[in-house]
């Protein structure tokens, strides 16, 4: 096949993801199709699972996609829309482990993507993607007549969670935010499985997101989240990103909590039942849920962003539990360890049913750091790595500790700083985190003129 059009920067971290249609569109999901269909009998697979969700571009990608794939010879079981984690499962009652999910998350409306697997090691990311790139930029696709086959897999996915949770006495009410994303298409119905009074905002499935972002790791998207668990004096509040694998949390009293307090609440409720009292968290949690682990008794965990890598980890460490900072978590102690945000909600209404104390005074005693939110700065896919080894190059030249699992994180004995290159957008993404609020404003004063590019390196 000869002159194969495609942008090799979609090729990311941890999937395929770009702007429909200037770098996504119709022709690049047909050869993505034939690659991916061709690729995985070259390692003796001849079926795979395709789900997709609700953007307005995912149809149409969908239909590309399969036709690639059954022309080159492989059955596709399709299961058309559904949310992220919905996909993995389908993968794990089928008994079919390559995939391609079409979503771009939690990124703008416009864009668009491909979480794929080829084997049972679950999402590429990469250099396996890399690799994949290169095997489809030779053309040397299989041909042959694949099937289609259709399928549901929503009731087995609500029984699932079913099995998994025992609720106790005290009846909850919850206000849940689809944002608009494909949660919306199963949120209710699932929730309205358990002793909950539910209550449901943004809960119409629309890809456009006409009412806000749908990232609940932003707190600025939860604004209508917080208003409402305030009006209807709910007990908490919880969020989901586009393609359903995260989970925002607001507490009774409209405030955010951070997922790696998420955490802290988890951690402690099971680490008395669990063998293996490790748990894994990414570079970008606070310090306090370090603190935590090991004033437990437990094994902390620091390891890189991306819940390729992060839900990869904790499987091949056999820990009970696991998660990142923007809202990935994955339960292994009852749960099959893919990350859910309806699961990860659900898990904490349980905690709650078993209690009579309040989410927020499940919180109020975690370790207090200062520390800013996730600050994102745009920058082209080559740029973005240049910053980082601007910051590299001035913390070494200044001879601090530095932790490179994930771009450049320097640790101090009262904070930390981090900066890399976002794997999942043209973007620069960093943190800071300090024992003190002047401390913060020290670390951010120090380390932020470097990406805002206010100032030469030494």
């Amino acid at each position: 096949m000869d002159n194969i059009e495609l942008d090799r920067n979609i090729f990311r971290g941890y999937d395929i993801r770009g702007k429909y249609p200037e770098t996504i569109n119709e022709s690049v999901a047909y050869l993505i199709g034939q690659g991916f269909g061709s690729y995985i009998q070259e390692i003796g697979k001849t079926k795979c699972i395709i789900g997709r969700d609700n953007r307005l571009s995912s149809p149409n990608l969908e239909k590309m996609l399969i036709k690639g794939i059954i022309e080159t010879g492989v059955d596709v079981i399709s299961i058309g829309l559904v949310t992220t984690p919905m996909y993995y499962y389908a993968s794990i009652h089928y008994d079919v482990a390559p995939g391609i999910m079409i979503t771009a998350s939690h990124n703008p409306k416009d864009d668009n993507g491909f979480k794929i697997a080829f084997d049972e090691s679950g999402n590429a990311k990469g250099e396996e993607i890399q690799d994949f790139y290169r095997y489809i930029m030779k053309g040397k696709f299989f041909h042959g007549n694949g099937k289609v086959f259709s399928m549901n897999i929503e009731q087995d996915y609500i029984d699932l969670m079913k099995k998994s949770l025992q609720f106790g006495e005290k009846r909850r009410k919850v206000v849940l935010d689809p944002g608009n994303g494909t949660t919306s298409i199963i949120a209710k119905k699932l929730y309205e499985n358990f002793p909950l009074d539910i209550i449901m905002i943004n809960d119409f499935s629309d890809g456009s997101f006409p009412n806000h972002h749908p990232d609940p790791s932003v707190e600025e998207n939860l604004s209508q989240l917080k208003e409402k668990v305030l009006q209807e004096k709910a007990d908490l509040g919880l969020a989901f990103d586009g393609d359903g694998d995260r989970v925002g949390v607001v507490d009774e009293q409209g405030n955010y909590i951070p997922i790696d307090h998420y955490m802290i609440i988890i951690i402690r409720s099971i680490i008395d039942e669990v063998r293996q009292k490790a748990f894994l968290y990414d570079v970008k949690c606070s310090k306090a849920l370090e603190d935590e682990i090991k004033r437990l008794g437990g094994k902390a965990i620091c390891y890189r962003t991306g819940n390729s890598y992060t839900k990869a980890k904790v499987r091949e460490l056999d820990l009970p539990f696991g998660g990142e900072y923007s809202g990935h978590v994955y339960f292994r102690d009852r749960f099959l360890g893919f990350d859910s945000g309806l699961y990860a909600g659900l898990r904490l209404l349980e905690l709650l049913s078993k209690t009579d104390q309040s989410l927020s005074e499940l919180t109020k005693d975690i370790p207090v750091y200062y520390a800013t939110e996730e600050l994102k700065f745009a920058f082209s896919d080559e740029e973005k790595f240049e910053v980082v080894d601007r910051v590299l190059e001035y913390a070494s030249n200044k001879g601090y500790k530095i932790n490179y699992i994930d771009g450049v994180r320097v640790d101090f004995e009262d904070g930390w700083a981090l900066v890399r290159a976002s794997n999942t957008g043209p973007n620069v993404t960093a943190r800071f985190e300090a024992k003190t609020k002047e401390r913060l404003e020290e670390l951010q004063k120090e380390f932020l003129p470097f990406i805002e590019k206010k100032e030469d390196i030494i």
